[in-house]
């Protein structure tokens, strides 16, 4: 099937962009991959207890708040040598088919994952493919397993000190990695993997390791890499990165670039064609960590791009913490509980946008039927506004992406008819009045 992509943004005209869909190895029977959403679980910083039992308390809540799918952070036990604090990297395992005690046992895991099921959750966990911590089994029982340097030392990976390279040049290597991942799925019944720096490891392995894992079960495939600087691997993954966006609107932000390079950007994530999908999110663990929390990155337009991150074409990712909103950042390697207050100030603002997102035709990830329109505005230097299209069902979405309040107009014929505001539920017909007076961080969405 063909996917129309009209994009009518200012001074362009209309482009039209009509991409053949090809069939890839992501298209895996996993139908509930277009209108989910990813919610990803710190365990460790999730609660005091910092544990599976723990977290299963809180699902109920985020069920209530519209999180779909689960991703666990590394659930696999630490390597002890050369770790980093006094915790050590979930990245750094030391087995991958065992449990991290300091999270609970594998029963613990199993339970959870029961429990989840039940709840209506998909899980995936984290899967750290290119290396692993100094002291994992393999070490020992394969070191064949590992890259290594010329004086015989396992061969350490780029700027990590704490984690050691595994040679993919050996068959037996990947073998025994794809029986990890399978045991994962055969033994907790998980739904997918979030494959931790998917593009350090050669896309052959993907490509092998997917349809063996997938003889189990059809599963989710996130990879942690951006198709616009890796396309092989789009071919493999159900879902990808956007890395680039995410780093230009940070620099849009803080060095007032023009808004026009965003768009322009957009334009190219959208010619990729839709046999995967983007992630759109506004932090994880990485960001928060190293590069600050949402606020700290994008001031008043962090709102408007989490609006962006669940209405554009795709799927939209949060960390945990966001619901608060969470304003501190979370240490790596140490025990650091985000300060919940029992007052959720943004769940009613992403209940509403993942509860449309899943509920609204116009809104899924990677449908062929789907069209997007951006809106030119009388303020397009200032304004990012775009119509989302999928046969009947309309979402328009309104985003003020500068740091002043803005007085606009939007001068779209294919903007018509009423519409209903999905956060204080007024209705609105577009017909014939298309003004809008907008606070500096505001932002609309509204479905027909």
């Amino acid at each position: 099937m063909k996917k129309l992509l009209l994009l009518a943004l200012a001074g362009w005209g209309i482009l039209s962009c009509t991409t053949q869909k090809t069939t890839t190895m992501n298209d895996a029977p996993v139908a509930w991959k277009h209108d989910t959403n990813i919610y990803e679980v710190n365990v460790r910083q999730y609660s005091q207890e910092g544990t599976f039992r723990a977290f299963e308390k809180e699902m109920p809540r985020l069920k209530n708040m519209g999180v779909k799918t689960l991703w666990f952070m590394p659930v696999t036990p630490i390597s002890q040598k050369v770790k980093k604090g006094s915790l050590g990297s979930q990245y750094a395992a030391s087995d991958y088919t065992a449990i991290n005690p300091e999270f609970g046992t594998m029963e613990d895991f199993k339970h959870m994952v029961d429990e989840a099921h039940k709840l209506g959750f998909k899980v995936i966990i984290d899967w750290v493919a290119n290396h692993t911590g100094w002291d994992h089994v393999w070490t020992v029982s394969h070191p064949e397993y590992y890259l290594h340097d010329e004086d015989g030392k396992f061969h350490i990976a780029s700027g990590m000190e704490d984690i050691i390279e595994l040679d993919y040049a050996n068959p037996e290597m990947r073998t025994a990695m794809i029986d990890a991942m399978k045991f994962w799925v055969r033994e907790t019944n998980i739904d997918g993997f979030r494959c931790d720096l998917a593009s350090w490891v050669e896309v052959n392995f993907w490509e092998q390791a997917r349809p063996e894992v997938e003889k189990i079960k059809p599963l989710f495939f996130i990879g942690e890499f951006d198709e616009l600087d890796n396309p092989d691997y789009g071919k493999v993954f159900d879902a990808s990165y956007s890395w680039t966006w995410m780093h230009k609107t940070a620099d849009y932000y803080k060095n007032d670039l023009p808004l026009s390079e965003l768009k322009d950007l957009l334009q190219k994530y959208s010619a990729i064609g839709d046999h995967s999908m983007r992630a759109w999110f506004t932090t994880n663990h990485d960001e928060n960590t190293w590069n600050g929390t949402e606020y700290e990155k994008y001031g008043v337009i962090a709102k408007p791009l989490a609006v962006f991150s669940a209405t554009w074409n795709g799927i939209p990712l949060l960390y945990s913490g966001q619901e608060l909103p969470n304003m501190k950042r979370l240490e790596f390697f140490e025990k650091d509980v985000i300060e919940w207050t029992g007052n959720n100030q943004m769940a009613d603002f992403y209940q509403t946008l993942l509860n449309l997102k899943s509920s609204n035709p116009a809104l899924r990830g990677g449908d062929p039927n789907g069209i997007t329109y951006f809106l030119t505005s009388s303020a397009d230097d200032k304004i990012m506004a775009y119509l989302r299209k999928n046969g009947k069902d309309e979402v328009l979405v309104v985003l003020n992406m500068s740091k002043s309040a803005v007085d606009f107009n939007l001068n779209e014929a294919h903007l018509a008819g009423k519409f209903k505001n999905v956060f204080d539920k007024t209705s609105r017909d577009f017909s014939d009045d298309r003004s809008f007076k907008m606070e500096a961080g505001g932002y609309a969405v509204y479905e027909k």
